[in-house]
């Protein structure tokens, strides 16, 4: 049977897969989404469920989301911050955020944490505040973070993990059995939206970031890129390789090309062996990625 009437907000993939997962355990009552969302909206459609489409903030979105205030408002992957005037009509306000708070507040978080290297991100749920992610946590799950993973490989442990979270929350949620705890702020980190523009590799870097900047980038996300002869180059996917180099090199030199290409950076060598263009490039030796 299910129950939890929700007023969900979500948006994107990661909102469009939990929704249609949701669906099928709660009461979806109505759904606040951006015009970008083709998914859920299709969804919604298909399905019969009442939907607003536009920005949060707006008189608009405040109208249609009164008439569900006696829901839970539950956002997830959701674009857009919330105002007083519309969360004050809730009593039941919660967001789930792929990171483990008051670490990686923000966006795209388990892609910033790859970047940074981290071993692990997680899942929090949290009270919806007027400041982004800062609200008190009701629920927390470490996600390691192996070596190979890439941006969608934790995108796709988010998809399998946000519906049974949010169950299980929402089970606690109506025996009373949840205790919030306070965020330290003082121990917050935030991360600022990213765009396909910042996707851009540095061959100054150390190898070991652009291993890490290239894995977090990938497919589904738009990828890290480079330039070579003013032909842009998507690159995918990388390894380190042990091929021998000269420092006096310039980084982003290409030093073999004889099976995949070799580039060498500060501090060692790293192999392509899987990228995309929509040029047609012949690469030649001792020529360079910009």
């Amino acid at each position: 049977m299910k129950c939890n009437h929700l007023l969900l907000a979500c948006s994107g993939l990661l909102g469009e897969k939990v929704l249609i997962k949701l669906f099928r355990t709660c009461t979806i009552n109505a759904v606040l989404t951006d015009k970008f969302s083709f998914g859920i909206i299709n969804f919604c459609k298909k399905n019969n469920i009442n939907i607003f489409i536009g920005n949060a903030r707006s008189n608009e979105c405040y109208n249609f989301a009164v008439k569900y205030k006696n829901c839970i408002l539950f956002s997830i992957n959701y674009l857009f911050l919330f105002n007083s005037n519309m969360l004050d009509n809730f009593k039941q306000r919660f967001n789930i955020h792929g990171s483990l708070l008051p670490k990686y507040r923000g966006r795209a978080p388990h892609i910033w944490a790859i970047i940074n290297n981290e071993k692990k991100t997680g899942i929090t749920i949290h009270e919806l505040t007027l400041e982004c992610d800062a609200g008190d946590i009701y629920f927390q799950k470490e996600i390691p973070i192996k070596n190979s993973d890439t941006g969608g490989a934790i995108l796709n442990k988010y998809i399998y993990h946000y519906p049974k979270i949010i169950n299980q929350f929402l089970l606690f949620l109506s025996k009373q059995k949840i205790y919030p705890i306070k965020q330290n702020n003082n121990l917050s980190t935030y991360y600022e939206k990213r765009s396909p523009e910042d996707g851009k590799i540095v061959w100054d870097w150390q190898r070991e970031r652009i291993y890490n900047w290239v894995r977090a980038l990938a497919h589904p996300y738009p990828g890290a890129f480079c330039y070579y002869n003013n032909s842009k180059i998507i690159i995918n996917r990388i390894k380190y390789s042990d091929f021998g180099y000269s420092n006096l090199v310039k980084n982003g030199t290409i030093i073999s090309k004889e099976n995949n290409l070799i580039v060498k950076t500060p501090n060692g060598c790293i192999e392509i062996f899987e990228y995309s263009s929509d040029d047609d490039i012949s690469f030649s030796c001792n020529n360079y990625f910009i």
